[in-house]
């Protein structure tokens, strides 16, 4: 038996509930037309062979008072003048979200609606768009709305504040509230500023504070002077030093070679090399060194995993410093370490142009699957012997090093 039940109907009225339409519908009765449901009634020959069975679902179609049913009347050989729904209609929101019990949620949502308009009638007209767009999600912040109203209220009145989050003296607002809406926060003050107090370029939630004006945790680096003639006055012989990004970029260092590499450990046993420092970061960001325009007058050498992201990494620093060199990314390195070999869980797939033609041919190798399946070699796997080996020889050339 196929026959549109109770159940079958609340699924259908579940599906506009899931699109958001309900709540539109309640944020906007214009845009609400009647829903008529798909309803599959008994064949002919069904109603003569199961009567039992279809006076039980005509019984419990007549007990969903929230739709609407037309009827059609009919004559069966052996019912004789019987009648059968032919149509079946959610005629109000109201109606569609009783019959899948979300009446409370439903009224919730109107007055969070109230609350918004009662706030200010201007911000409301801003934030409209964005209701009518995630209801849902406006639903479910219903608690919070207070407190997003009156950051969005106090941002209007100071636009690109010039302070960090914990400075907001806002009622029931704290950094820990405005840091885990910034998803939510972004999409309503764009909505709620003008273009002169949004900075476009910054975008995700690492953005968020710049793109609104307030004041960010600076980026800070971390970097080991190699050369003890660089070292700076005062300190010990293993000068492990951290730096905000403004200081970083202000060195007037005579450094003609610079390090990259991504594992914490290479930049502590980094070897001593004449004229050089070695910088510790962290894989893709490359945001703290783009101010620093003495690296442009030194020779950058980079060294990552040998697998296709350490080469993303490499590609996209070039982006930033075009003359960055490898260390120990090539071919003789991987075949050397066949025994240190391990699999990359996620190997990249897309091109990188960035690549001198030698890394393009070692990366086409990972991800083609030349050699075995997801191989890679990381850094710190490389044998130590190896690496001064390939420094001696390379130092001449090379002029600073930054560890990322």
């Amino acid at each position: 038996m196929t026959w549109t039940t109770r159940a079958d109907l609340r699924l259908q009225a579940q599906k506009l509930w899931d699109k958001g339409e309900l709540l539109r519908a309640l944020l906007d009765p214009a845009t609400w037309q009647p829903r008529r449901l798909r309803l599959v009634v008994p064949s002919s020959s069904e109603l003569g062979a199961q009567i039992e069975a279809v006076r039980a679902w005509l019984a419990e179609l007549r007990r969903v008072p929230q739709v609407r049913i037309n009827w059609r009347a009919f004559t069966h050989r052996v019912l004789g003048e019987s009648a059968l729904p032919d149509e079946v209609w959610l005629d109000t929101p109201q109606a569609a979200c009783a019959l899948i019990g979300k009446t409370q949620e439903a009224q919730r949502f109107e007055a969070l609606v109230q609350t918004i308009r009662a706030h200010n009638i201007d911000l409301a007209e801003q934030v409209w768009p964005w209701l009518t767009k995630r209801p849902l999600v406006a639903l479910d912040l219903a608690n919070d709305w207070p407190r997003l109203l009156a950051v969005l209220s106090w941002l209007q009145t100071h636009p690109r504040p010039g302070i960090y989050l914990r400075q907001v003296d806002l009622s029931g607002v704290d950094s820990k509230f405005l840091e885990s809406q910034r998803s939510v926060l972004t999409e309503l003050l764009d909505q709620c500023l003008p273009a002169s107090a949004i900075d476009a370029s910054a975008t995700g939630l690492s953005g968020f504070c710049r793109r609104y004006g307030f004041k960010d945790k600076p980026l800070r680096i971390r970097l080991r002077v190699l050369d003890g003639a660089l070292a700076v006055p005062g300190l010990g012989a293993d000068q492990d030093i951290s730096l905000t990004q403004a200081d970083f970029a202000q060195l007037d260092w005579k450094v003609r070679r610079v390090f990259m590499t991504e594992n914490e450990v290479n930049f502590l046993a980094f070897p001593s090399v004449p004229g050089s420092v070695v910088v510790f970061g962290a894989g893709y960001g490359f945001e703290a060194l783009s101010g620093a325009a003495w690296l442009r007058h030194c020779t950058v050498v980079y060294w990552g995993d040998i697998d296709t992201h350490g080469f993303a990494i490499l590609d996209q620093l070039r982006a930033h410093l075009p003359h960055t060199q490898s260390l120990l990314m090539d071919n003789a390195t991987l075949l050397a370490h066949r025994a240190q070999w391990g699999v990359e869980p996620q190997p990249l797939l897309r091109d990188l142009p960035r690549l001198t033609p030698d890394e393009a041919a070692v990366f086409n190798t990972l991800r083609d699957n030349r050699l075995q399946p997801g191989l890679r070699l990381e850094q710190e796997r490389i044998g130590f012997g190896w690496l001064r080996q390939v420094l001696s020889a390379a130092t001449s050339e090379v002029t600073a090093v930054v560890c990322l």
